[in-house]
């Protein structure tokens, strides 16, 4: 895992870890439905950034007969595991829990603000774990907007931890004021539509990240940028005529595959071919330090007979 993801999952885990054990004492002085669901939500928070930390550390392990390109992908399998458990532990039971609160109000009788000093606190805490994620995120984002560095960032830890904070805050903000409302009224009801709209917005953040992660299990392309950088260190290697087409997957956040054929001088001998290629190689991990596996292809290009000229790298889509 890349030095600024392992940061930001600890401070995460460290902070949803303080604020889970805060939580779970209001509730157990106030019977609150909105802290019991906060509870849940943090616990849950922090085994996925455990989950996040066993992923990075599995996906270290050397390639085998069985898994001859390793095991990079296993970030992400992880990752998708994280937006299971916000889904059912996190966001099903705050459902559960408010709809039953709704049904059966009562109001916060004992330690009355005890909770709004809790969510308070935690909204400091998570407050800081958030903006460890952000600087730690724009190291790396660059110019790119929030909303793409999200959806097309192929190592997942923070495009996680940020929707996971982000959530959290959300949420915890929620939780204030379905308790502040249930102290002003004495109407437990708000109670359990708080718990009820925290589980709401954490269904819908599982679904996007379970969306995300899908997309990344499946096999994405390297970068637009990425392929650009390789497109343009094996054209300008002596001995490629042009680059008749190219590929490339990302076996894990930072391996690339690249699999390219080029045009060779029809009349070059096998030893030339061979230095050209072995050129084009080097070129293009000098350009693009993840390209792992490079399978170059040498071919005859005759017009007419071969795919037609490699059109300009598109843009990646957003998984």
């Amino acid at each position: 895992m890349a030095g600024g993801g392992n940061k930001a999952v600890v401070a995460a885990l460290l902070a949803n870890t303080g604020i889970a054990i805060t939580k779970f004492g209001a509730w157990a002085l106030t019977q609150s439905a909105s802290m019991l669901a906060e509870s849940i939500h943090s616990l849950a928070d922090a085994g996925n950034q455990v989950l996040l930390l066993i992923g990075a550390k599995r996906a270290k392990r050397e390639a085998d007969e069985l898994h001859q390109f390793g095991f990079g992908r296993e970030r992400y399998v992880y990752s998708f595991i994280v937006a299971i458990v916000l889904f059912s532990v996190g966001g099903l039971f705050a459902l559960y829990e408010g709809y039953h609160k709704v049904h059966d109000p009562h109001g916060i009788d004992d330690w009355k603000w005890v909770p709004v000093a809790v969510l308070v606190a935690a909204i400091i805490m998570e407050s800081f774990s958030f903006r460890t994620a952000i600087v730690e995120a724009n190291k790396v984002r660059g110019p790119v907007r929030w909303a793409r560095f999200i959806r097309n960032a192929r190592a997942p830890e923070l495009p996680v931890i940020l929707l996971e904070d982000f959530a959290a805050l959300t949420g915890l903000v929620l939780a204030l004021i379905g308790v502040v409302l249930t102290l002003v009224t004495g109407n437990g009801v708000f109670d359990g539509l708080g718990s009820m709209a925290i589980g709401a917005l954490l269904v819908c953040v599982a679904i996007f990240l379970a969306i995300e992660m899908k997309s990344l299990l499946l096999g994405e392309s390297a970068t637009r940028e990425a392929q650009q950088k390789i497109v343009t260190a094996i054209e300008s290697v002596p001995g490629v005529q042009r680059l008749i087409h190219i590929k490339t997957l990302h076996l894990g956040p930072e391996e690339v595959l690249v699999a390219a054929k080029v045009a060779v001088e029809p009349d070059a001998d096998a030893a030339s071919i061979a230095e050209t290629i072995n050129t084009a190689e080097v070129a293009v991990r000098e350009a693009e330090p993840m390209s792992v596996h490079i399978y170059i292809e040498p071919d005859i290009y005759v017009e007419g007979h071969q795919p037609a000229p490699r059109p300009a790298v598109p843009e990646a889509p957003g998984h």
